[in-house]
């Protein structure tokens, strides 16, 4: 794209900014479309599984429903608390919402269609999404209730517990792959599973640590049944509970980009990301990001099925899980899978 941008005249640098000013916006965009839609979807499924309806009035089947909500935000005042701090708590829900946005520029859509092809892709998924720490922390903090602060420090404490056994289940599949970059990843699990499988999840090795990473992801984006972070009868309502208006708005559009983005990050890393389930010529003929869009699909109906249908953790084992279970559990598979590539010369 920089290189039509310089055909119409323009130096370098203006081409550059351009290009990637377009390449922001064609990501951007989309993901916002799809983050409303997904939540009708998810109400959708959600209402198929109690036997209800769902949103069927606003526009054809309720499909409008999510940007009629969204207007209703938008038109919504912005009450800040009298005790609140007002400038963090105004910045939390920013913060949340941007560092939900940045983690798809490394994210690959097709072959080199990806807005930042960097060799440290998945280092830097890791460094961008812990940062929303930050924001439910500082969200707590400075509303100055009680409530939202407890309801912080448990959101806090879970991504930040199932954030170590990801980063220790990417190190199993960095290896298998031996690179960081999500392009290099994806081309390793061509035909990986008997030959004919585009999936690392074939893999009696990496399979186990695909189910941990699916159920990391799930409490990692505080989803049921480790929705702790909303627990009604425990808590008044999360640590946004004070926030109205478009702020409030912000944590609901940046917890949707983040469950998309799992999605995402489940079919790239172990389910072939954009190539086709498998390795056999016609299925290439169908262009890679419909493959991609058809497997986070598939995921966000296992995300919304699981929240429909299992119950939800106590704190105390839900914290159980990540430390005592998977902590150890992925540990010993970066021992096992690395000491088999070892002894099969995988690194030779």
């Amino acid at each position: 794209m920089t290189a039509l941008f310089q055909s119409w005249g323009l130096s370098f640098e203006w081409a550059w900014g351009l290009a990637t000013l377009a390449g922001i916006l064609a990501i951007a965009v989309p993901l916002l479309v799809a983050v409303a839609m997904s939540i009708y979807f998810d109400r959708k499924i959600w209402a198929a599984m109690a036997l209800r309806r769902g949103p069927n009035v606003v526009g054809p089947w309720g499909l409008l429903q999510s940007f009629a909500d969204g207007l209703k935000v938008f038109l919504q005042e912005t009450i800040i608390p009298s005790a609140a701090n007002k400038g963090l708590f105004l910045l939390a829900p920013i913060i949340t919402f941007a560092v939900a946005l940045m983690s798809w520029a490394v994210v690959p859509f097709n072959s080199g269609a990806v807005l930042a092809d960097i060799n440290v892709g998945l280092l830097y998924i890791l460094a961008i999404s812990s940062l929303g720490v930050y924001g439910v922390v500082m969200a707590g903090w400075s509303s100055n209730s009680k409530y939202p602060f407890f309801s912080a420090m448990r959101a806090a404490a879970q991504m930040i517990s199932y954030e170590v056994s990801i980063g220790f289940i990417l190190i199993c599949v960095v290896l298998w792959a031996g690179s960081f970059n999500l392009n290099t990843i994806v081309m390793a699990q061509k035909g990986h599973g008997l030959g004919i499988v585009n999936a690392f999840a074939f893999n009696i090795l990496l399979f186990p640590m695909w189910v941990m990473f699916l159920i990391s992801s799930l409490a990692e984006t505080a989803r049921a049944p480790f929705d702790l972070t909303e627990a009604e009868s425990e808590l008044v309502a999360g640590y946004q509970t004070e926030y109205s208006s478009m702020s409030f708005a912000a944590y609901w559009l940046g917890e949707y980009a983040n469950v998309l983005l799992m999605c995402a990050l489940n079919a790239t890393l172990f389910w072939g990301g954009w190539l086709p389930p498998l390795d056999w010529a016609p299925l290439y003929w169908i262009p890679g990001w419909i493959w991609l869009f058809a497997k986070i699909a598939f995921f966000f109906f296992v995300f919304s099925w699981v929240k429909a249908t299992v119950p939800r953790y106590r704190y105390d084992q839900l914290m159980r899980l990540g430390w005592k279970v998977f902590l150890p559990t992925s540990l010993l598979f970066v021992v096992l899978i690395s000491g088999y590539l070892m002894f099969t010369g995988h690194f030779a």
